[in-house]
């Protein structure tokens, strides 16, 4: 992407969004303002979402990590895609998970 480009995803109001999710201070946080924000469906994709990176990032088989996230094989398709060649997210957050376990409370 050219330098001051920007996804057609990325507005004011999604930046103010991604701001208010990076203030969140703790997990008890997070879920208080995730569970108000997202329908319990949404949560549960994200989290399906998140588990299939996991699992994939180690190896497992896609067929596999269907099996133990409840994902369908199309979204661990889409993840192991992202993961590759995506915006770098799903890397960033792995290898800091690696390092150090996320704040709890």
């Amino acid at each position: 992407m050219a330098e001051g480009s920007h996804p057609e995803w990325e507005t004011k109001e999604t930046r103010d969004l991604l701001k208010t999710i990076v203030s969140l201070r703790t997990v008890d946080e997070a879920e208080r303002f995730l569970r108000d924000l997202c329908t319990l469906s949404e949560l549960e994709a994200m989290t399906h979402r998140w588990q299939a990176a996991q699992l994939v990032d180690r190896g497992l088989p896609y067929h596999e990590v269907s099996k133990r996230t409840g994902a369908s094989t199309t979204t661990v398709t889409r993840v192991a895609h992202w993961l590759r060649h995506g915006e770098g997210g799903y890397r960033l957050m792995l290898d800091r998970r690696r390092r150090r376990p996320a704040r709890t409370a």
